[in-house]
């Protein structure tokens, strides 16, 4: 096998292996099922783990230990046979099992689309009955015994009709003689006949034609083809089929052309020798109490090496020709089950593990998915300076910072604290100072802190499904096991504190660093690299604690009150003069937030006045309430305004003012908050009277039965709607559901209708939606009944959630990977072509002009 410097080589490609070639990656056959002899410890001769095929298990040593060391490199061993070399041969050197019969591949055999089968133009079933040994095929048709039968039928058939007296007679003459003939000409090349069928045309026929079974029948097939020939075939073929045929046979050439462009043989789809895997990629681990742990390739080649040694003895005492057609057949099962054990499960002859009862790992399942060698262990990196854990919510740091467990950060610094602890003297050595590390010294803390002084770390929460998923923090120290994050950068990581884990890594470079620092951390990442729109949105209990303090209510002390200044009334709001959220009204001062207002008087409350006092002086007044939306827009102007680099602090203030403020608000929220709209009944009954006009309309068939179906959703749909219109007013406008509500900080329309008006049309789980609603709300309760068919839906969307999720991903992967030599080098392609923006997008929603063109011209 010859080794290949790493850059001499122009590209990869893979391609059929022919069995000399196998041969010649292989270093000796294996001829044996065993694998180390339990009492020694050592690989058995000829096994699966023979060191004279792969390699010796000890650096230069060989087998019987007659050659020790590096000075005798490269000899083999005239006693034991092995090479003495590096015992890192053992991960490349191969070996070979040569097999008594032709084995089908069940890559080409059963793979979509079967090439097998696009060759031979045989459906699958039918190649597949032939090398399980459930059908044969024709291999060859004798043309002029063919014509001989032919002639012979026809002589006799027109002797018997002149000797026929009656009509019936004849008539039976005439179908006996068609059927036949039919029968003989249905007698070519490639046709698979049943067991049944082969005995009869064996008896009737069998000196016109040669039938084989197994594998070797195909095989044979394969071998006698001539691609150029059939090539020549197939395109004059193509001129004269059928638009439905033409694209069959255009299937056909193009694989003949590829495999003949590509130097293969047809016959290499069948395994005449089989390679086996270096032996460190299939590990043996000795246990406690003399056992073995073996990966679960071994089994298989074992379960091959087995049944291929019994075949080559049956055959050598000439067994009888349905014992060794038994044997073949489980030798290609044992072969299939060795190249892909999760196609052979299909057919019911996977290989199972007897211990563990589950399907053994073959060689495909070991490289395909996300748990196979190339993503998992190729691409996949193992990070030595990481930490996992649960995250918490840390509303005391800035938008830059994370909380960082102060046992997890030690482990992660621990080779920066050591250089620290040398540098300082306090040990001699790194044994000394790792020793310190372990009885947590208060200089090791001391050292720590010292250490993460502009350092950052590096958060990730899978699935990491935009660059956002991974972002730079600077560590602060904490107690506790869980690592705290910024409650403004859930959005970006589409992070919750119920559970969710984040993985930490350390950058050790000062460039990574550096870019860490500069590219990646969190108050440098505001927008979106999808469209520009800000990431960071405040929402939960900081649009709560900003919507209460800037929503005004009627009827609160001051309310009226003339102020001078600003300054003025928030003293008189210390002072215990005014309320909060007062109505109040506030001379304007000539400073530049105020400048709208032309140093006149404005309404306002304490709490907007307080609220804008967060925000930077030159900042134009902010009137609104504090929607989510609104506090949203406002992310946006300030980062308009003041860039990314200083809109970070504003928004830590918004952050802090928005939790002290929502604990002040002493919002609660009791199920008894939401009343049952009082007019629910009316317009029930309404949507009822409809029910009932549309089935006696059908009924007396002026409706078909899908009008039917669709009027009553539609009626139905239109009565939920009427309640949403009604349920808002039941709110009390000082309540704290309607704070929660309409601030958007929780709870939409569809929670309250379903809590108080009621949970209306549900769909079942082939997603139909029944014409069955569910009028009470859960408040009012749902009868057993109703609580069933709710079910339905609620099942099909948890598993439509997995499913759905499962597709995403695959399709995210597959357009990266078509996308992956698409590379922007230019800032502007220079097209002087135009593209229309519409204001309505497709569904017809309105949005923002601004939006679609900014950036764009």
């Amino acid at each position: 096998m010859k080794t290949l410097n790493k850059t001499d080589f122009d590209y990869i490609s893979l391609k059929l292996a022919s069995p000399e070639q196998i041969k010649d990656w292989s270093y000796g056959e294996v001829t044996k099922p065993e694998t180390i002899n339990y009492r020694t410890g050592r690989s058995e001769r000829g096994g699966l783990f023979d060191e004279k095929i792969f390699g010796p298990e000890k650096d230069y040593e060989c087998y019987c230990g007659k050659y020790r060391r590096i000075r005798y490199k490269d000899i083999i061993c005239e006693k034991c046979g092995v090479e003495v070399t590096r015992s890192i041969v053992r991960r490349e050197r191969m070996g070979h099992i040569e097999l008594s019969t032709p084995v089908a591949h069940i890559w080409f055999l059963r793979g979509v689309p079967s090439r097998m089968s696009i060759l031979l133009n045989i459906s699958v079933s039918d190649l597949e009955k032939v090398i399980y040994f459930a059908g044969y095929i024709i291999t060859k048709v004798h043309e002029d015994e063919k014509e001989k039968i032919i002639s012979n039928l026809e002589k006799e058939y027109k002797a018997k009709l002149k000797n026929a007296t009656d009509d019936d007679t004849r008539k039976r003459l005439k179908d006996l003689f068609s059927n036949t003939k039919k029968e003989i000409l249905e007698i070519y090349e490639g046709k698979v006949l049943n067991e049944i069928s082969f005995h009869h045309y064996s008896l009737k026929y069998g000196i016109c034609f040669e039938a084989n079974i197994g594998a070797e029948a195909i095989y044979s097939i394969f071998k006698n083809l001539d691609l150029n020939k059939l090539k020549i075939h197939t395109e004059k073929m193509i001129e004269k089929a059928s638009i439905i045929e033409k694209e069959k046979l255009q299937k056909r050439l193009s694989l003949i052309r590829a495999m003949t462009y590509a130097g293969i043989r047809p016959e290499w789809m069948f395994l005449t020798v089989i390679p086996v895997i270096p032996p460190v990629l299939r590990p043996m681990v000795a246990l406690d109490g003399g056992r073995h742990a073996t990966s679960d390739l071994n089994d298989l080649y074992r379960r091959v090496i087995n049944r291929n040694n019994r075949l080559k003895k049956l055959k050598e005492i000439n067994a009888p020709d349905v014992i060794l057609r038994n044997e073949k057949r489980i030798i290609q099962e044992a072969v299939d089950a060795l190249i892909d054990n999760s196609i052979a499960k299909q057919n019911d002859s996977a290989a199972m593990s007897q211990s563990q009862k589950r399907p053994l790992k073959s060689l495909s399942d070991n490289l395909k998915s996300k748990q196979g060698l190339f993503r998992q262990n190729l691409l996949g990196k193992r990070v030595d300076y990481s930490g996992r854990s649960v995250i918490v919510v840390g509303p005391e740091l800035r938008l830059n910072q994370c909380g960082l467990p102060k046992h997890m950060a030690l482990e992660l610094f621990r080779p920066f604290v050591i250089s620290k602890i040398l540098q300082a003297e306090l040990a001699f050595n790194i044994r000394g100072a790792n020793k310190l590390i372990e009885e947590r010294t208060p200089e090791v803390w001391a050292m720590l802190e010292e250490v993460i002084q502009g350092k950052y770390v590096l958060l990730n929460r899978a699935p990491t499904l935009h660059r956002l998923g991974i972002q730079a923090f600077n560590p602060i120290l904490i107690e506790g096991n869980a690592i705290q994050v910024h409650p403004l950068v859930c959005q970006a990581f589409n992070a919750d504190f119920d559970g969710d884990q984040m993985a930490v890594y350390v950058p050790l470079l000062e460039e990574a660093q550096w870019e860490a620092k500069e590219l990646m951390a969190a108050n440098k990442n505001l927008l979106k690299p999808q469209n520009g729109d800000p990431i960071v949105h405040p929402s939960k209990d900081i649009v709560l604690g900003s919507y209460w303090m800037t929503k005004s209510v009627d009827g609160e002390l001051g309310e009226g009150k003339y102020f001078s200044s600003p300054n003025t009334a928030i003293t008189a709001y210390e002072y215990g003069v005014v309320s909060l959220r007062a109505k109040i009204k506030v001379l304007a001062t000539n400073n530049r937030k105020y400048l709208k207002f032309n140093e006149g008087f404005f309404d306002t409350s304490v709490g907007k006045l307080l609220f804008n006092s967060i925000l930077p002086s030159d900042f134009s007044y902010v009137s609104d309430e504090m929607t989510q939306k609104r506090l949203s827009s406002l992310v946006d102007e300030l980062i308009i305004h003041y860039g990314v680099d200083d809109t970070p602090p504003i928004l830590d203030k918004i952050k802090s003012f928005g939790f002290k403020y929502s604990t002040f608000s002493g919002t609660t929220w009791g199920l008894d908050n939401v009343k049952v709209p009082s007019e629910k009944a009316k317009i029930v009954e309404e949507g009822r009277k409809l029910e009932e006009k549309t089935i006696s309309e059908w009924k007396e068939g002026l409706l078909s039965e899908e009008e039917r179906y669709q009027k009553i959703i539609e009626i139905w749909t239109y009565t939920k709607k009427e309640l949403e219109k009604v349920l808002p007013k039941t709110l009390d406008k000082n309540g704290s559901t309607y704070d929660l509500f309409m601030s958007g900080a929780r709870g939409t329309m569809t929670s309250l209708i379903q809590m108080a008006g009621m949970k209306g049309l549900i769909q079942n789980n082939q997603g139909k939606t029944l014409e069955f609603p569910i009028i009470p709300s859960y408040q009012e309760g749902l009868s057993p009944i109703e609580y069933f068919v709710t079910t339905h839906g609620a099942r099909k969307g948890a598993s439509d959630t997995a499913l759905n999720t499962a597709k995403a991903g695959y399709l995210t992967r597959r357009l990266v990977d078509v996308a992956q030599d698409v590379v922007i080098t230019e800032k502007d392609c220079g097209t002087k072509e135009g593209k229309v923006v519409s204001r309505e997008n497709i569904s017809g929603i309105e949005i923002p002009l601004s939006k679609n063109i900014s950036g764009r011209v």
